[in-house]
């Protein structure tokens, strides 16, 4: 067989035996995966580029008659029904008889789960055919990474009791994880929220099934009671002052020693807890409470690197500044001892390799680079003059 001469040959020829599949849901499965290789290579605005693709394969294949040109033009109508000429396609009689279930299930149930540090919560619901012969009941499942605020992953898949008794018996056994029915509105709005920043992501999350499952992810989604979108929430009013003194006043500055630091040692304090509470209006959903091993890594590992300039003792100072502010923010959110203690953990097992990064500058940005030297170079910052003799004579670093 010649090879194929445009995508839309391609899909029809990687197509072709889409009449001998069992069902519906094999068939969006089929048509979800094909499409998976137009939303991975899009450069962004990944939901226009599967609608337009859709649109254009409508129209190449308009003049078609076999059952398989038939049959996955069905399919990607279902998938897509957004795009232009979807709602003109028919399966006809070439079709196999399950085609008339295509996109036509309903909701059975949703639930959310996630960890008790709030990195990261995965939606879930399932869904049934109308009639048997379109398929078993699946589920949607799409976890959402608030650290960095996309859906970072999409499965869809069965069986659905399966799916669902493991998420809750995961949870169930473990007191870091929770576990709830959810309202599908939310459920919609959420997830389709977190989709759109990864939709026009410059690079995806490399692993999981994210490509694969988005359409036939967003088509159920689609089904799910419509309910306002959210914004993103606006960062929540911090009165800063007011949580350094009380964090001051905790027992856990006292014990990390942060109560009875004074003199030189207490500008470097106030400086560290400034690190942390900009640290985490940096997220998307900012929460200065909100501590775990993983955010921790995130600001010791990279995120204070690339963006303070620190001396010696406001290195010194720093882990045991995050280790008293995160045991304080665990308690406060009531989180279980465990999870306060995992975090402490991590903080302190992060140390030597912070103390690296710091030696090394290697994580230093530019500006960050620039600055250090400055200061390396005895240069305040505050003298005009002094700044801008030091830029003249070091111009051919700063702009190599």
């Amino acid at each position: 067989m010649a090879t194929p001469q445009t995508p839309y040959e391609a899909v029809l020829h990687a197509a072709r035996d889409v009449t001998r599949l069992d069902c519906a849901l094999d068939a969006e499965m089929l048509g979800t995966a094909l499409l998976g290789s137009v939303y991975a290579v899009a450069e962004h605005d990944r939901d226009t580029a599967l609608r337009e693709f859709v649109a254009g394969f409508l129209v190449a294949t308009a003049r078609r008659r076999s059952a398989a040109a038939a049959t996955i033009r069905s399919v990607f109508a279902a998938l897509v029904p957004e795009a232009e000429g979807a709602g003109r396609v028919r399966a006809g009689a070439l079709a196999p008889a399950w085609a008339g279930q295509l996109g036509r299930v309903r909701l059975t149930g949703a639930w959310c789960y996630g960890d008790v540090y709030g990195d990261q919560t995965s939606w879930l619901a399932t869904f049934a055919y109308d009639d048997e012969e379109g398929g078993p009941e699946h589920a949607l499942v799409a976890l959402v990474d608030h650290n960095i605020g996309i859906a970072k992953d999409i499965f869809v898949g069965g069986p659905a009791g399966r799916v669902v008794e493991q998420a809750r018996e995961l949870c169930t056994a473990d007191e870091l994880t929770w576990f709830r029915e959810e309202d599908p509105a939310r459920m919609r709005a959420e997830v389709s929220r977190h989709l759109a920043v990864t939709d026009d992501l410059e690079e995806l999350p490399a692993e999981g099934s994210l490509a694969t499952d988005r359409a036939l992810a967003g088509a159920r989604l689609a089904l799910l009671p419509a309910g306002p979108m959210p914004a993103l929430p606006a960062p929540p009013e911090v009165d800063r002052a007011a949580l350094v003194r009380a964090f001051l006043a905790a027992p856990e500055a006292a014990r990390f020693g942060l109560d009875a630091v004074d003199g030189d040692d207490l500008a470097s304090l106030h400086f560290c807890l400034g690190l942390l509470l900009d640290h985490a209006a940096t997220f998307p959903d900012a929460d200065p409470l909100r501590w775990s091993p993983m955010v921790a890594e995130l600001f010791l590992l990279d995120w204070v690197h690339r963006r303070a300039v620190l001396d010696m003792d406001d290195a010194a100072l720093l882990p045991r500044v995050l280790r008293g502010w995160a045991a304080y923010t665990a308690r406060l959110r009531g989180l279980p001892a465990r999870a306060a203690a995992d975090t402490d953990r991590a903080i302190e097992e992060l140390v030597p390799e912070f103390a690296r990064l710091y030696s090394t500058g290697e994580r230093r940005s530019p500006a960050t680079a620039a600055v250090a030297q400055l200061m390396a170079d005895g240069v305040d910052p505050d003298d005009p003059a002094a700044l801008n003799a030091w830029i003249e004579a070091n111009r051919h670093r700063l702009t190599d």
